[in-house]
């Protein structure tokens, strides 16, 4: 498929492209190996993110300790 740059440096996804994304209104962009990269960007309520992480911790049967000792473990790692 074929899209162009306007001169407000826009361009217009194509339709089918669009239809296959029905819920996106936002990209990540990036250029890789010189090609320009869109990746869907889906956009949450505040909080709502963190609500879906305590619920699969919770759903795990993982303690707060668990957590403690991973972020512990995690941070060990990066030195």
């Amino acid at each position: 498929m074929l899209a162009k740059k306007t001169v407000k440096n826009q361009i217009t996804l194509p339709k089918v492209i669009v239809q296959q994304l029905p819920d996106v209104d936002y990209f990540d962009v990036s250029v890789r190996e010189g090609e320009v990269v869109l990746r869907p960007v889906v956009m949450s309520a505040p909080g709502e993110a963190l609500k879906i992480v305590r619920t699969k911790i919770k759903a795990l049967g993982l303690t707060e300790k668990d957590v403690g000792d991973a972020i512990r473990w995690a941070r060990k790692q990066r030195r």
